[in-house]
């Protein structure tokens, strides 16, 4: 048998980064192609799967001196209804209402990873402190990877992989904008990161920073307890009544000598909390971005090819690094367009063209008007995304029921911020959805 012929039938050994959503999906589909690739290896840092679904009630940091990786609060509900966020393949259970608390998620990924054997190939309690590419020059340049890792007794082990599929995650790294004056806020300062639940501010005045899902969703639970809340953002005034005890303000502009903050229109408060709900950092410790011809920032990382693949390294994918996405479909159709490539069903442009078109995507971002920290939110450009790889990747496309009622629910968050939540839906066919009764345990 010829050595090519050999080659080719080789199974593909891929590692996975993190048993959250993303890395759980990578390891169900590359299971579920044992001809191509042999069973992965999941890395996983906690003693669980789930990642940022996972509740902890502690903040800071695990008993190894990591910081706590999930940024999930005590009583946050999604803010999409199951119906869309299911990964297509494995629906949620009918009986559940549309929007859940998050232990049921948590639970669905748990039936997930239980559903597809996907356990066994987890390493729990395993830190990657290292993945670097090594190039080997035969009839062309190939490249493997090392990935050096980390056990709970501190042994470290080193393997080589074909591809590396990084799942870790953007919800673990807090970012905290730069105020001038912070130091002399004489309050608490905390990032959502470490918020779990309103009790600890009742009573307080609390000025929350940013008005995104979180900054929104915190602020109407701390004004539900009795907390005394000034939601401060750059957008424009919301469109919709708060409730009582929670206002609107401009943002913040500096901490003044006195400890008082001063927002842009020039008033000027007294707090007791600052919370910043203010997103969180790219941090990938264990990668050397410039090895890999990546610049890594707060808030972007590029050049990607499809948001996916440094065009250096085209055997190496970021899942889910684009924001304002319908997460479990975007990652189910991301692993299975990286999985097409690796089979070489895909045919790659070079390394060049790759780069061209990343960087020409990034420079129409920039004649639109978007800001360099808003570069990879995708919001109305997901559907279109999502069609190309699954034509380019030649697997089922999501059905159009999917964009519909993320459209629809998008509308009733607008109008109902509140109430939105209490609303049930029920998919009819791929292109149609239903609206069912108020559900009564709001």
């Amino acid at each position: 048998m010829s050595s090519d012929r050999t080659e080719r039938m080789r199974q593909l050994r891929v590692a996975v980064v993190g048993a959250g959503a993303a890395g759980l999906c990578a390891a169900r589909h590359i299971l579920s192609r044992p001809d191509t690739f042999a069973p992965p290896v999941v890395y996983e840092l906690t003693e669980h799967v789930g990642g940022t679904w996972f509740y902890e009630e502690r903040t800071g940091s695990y008993d190894n001196g990591l910081p706590i990786h999930s940024s999930m609060y005590r009583d946050l509900r999604t803010n999409l209804p199951k119906e869309v966020m299911m990964f297509p393949d494995f629906p949620f259970d009918p009986q559940l209402p549309s929007f859940l608390p998050h232990q049921e998620v948590q639970k669905y990924l748990e039936r997930y990873c239980q559903s597809h054997c996907i356990t066994p190939h987890i390493r729990f309690s395993t830190v990657v402190d290292e993945v670097s590419p090594v190039v080997t020059e035969g009839k062309g340049p190939m490249t493997t990877w090392e990935v050096t890792s980390r056990d709970k007794s501190g042994s470290r082990n080193t393997e080589t992989f074909d591809s590396v599929f990084i799942c870790s995650g953007h919800y673990s790294d807090p970012h905290i904008p730069s105020i001038p004056g912070l130091e002399r806020f004489k309050g608490k300062v905390i990032h959502s990161h470490s918020y779990r639940h309103p009790e600890p501010f009742s009573g307080q005045s609390v000025v929350v920073l940013g008005a995104g899902a979180s900054g929104l969703d915190i602020s109407l639970e701390l004004g539900r307890s009795n907390a005394q809340v000034t939601l401060s953002h750059g957008k424009p005034t919301l469109p919709f009544p708060l409730p009582y005890g929670v206002h609107q303000a401009t943002p913040v502009e500096e901490i003044q000598e006195d400890g008082s903050l001063r927002f842009l229109d020039g008033s000027i408060t007294q707090a007791q909390v600052l919370l910043l709900c203010t997103g969180y950092n790219f941090s990938y410790p264990f990668l050397e971005p410039a090895r890999l011809g990546l610049e890594v920032q707060e808030h972007l990382v590029t050049p990607l090819y499809r948001f996916l693949m440094p065009p250096a390294f085209p055997s190496l994918f970021i899942i889910g690094i684009c924001k304002i996405i319908c997460p479990f479909p975007h990652f189910h159709c991301q692993v299975q367009f990286a999985l097409a490539v690796l089979e070489g069903s895909v045919a790659l442009p070079s390394r060049s063209e790759m780069e061209e078109e990343a960087q020409g995507e990034m420079a129409r971002k920039v004649e639109r008007g978007v800001q360099l920290r808003h570069m990879l939110k995708m919001d109305k450009e997901q559907w279109g995304y999502a069609q190309t790889l699954a034509q380019t990747g030649r697997f089922p496309p999501l059905p159009p029921v999917t964009q519909s009622l993320y459209e629809e629910v998008w509308r009733q968050r607008q109008v109902h911020p509140q109430n939105y939540r209490q609303l049930n839906y029920r998919l009819v066919s791929d292109t149609q959805w239903e609206q069912q009764e108020l559900h009564v345990g709001e």
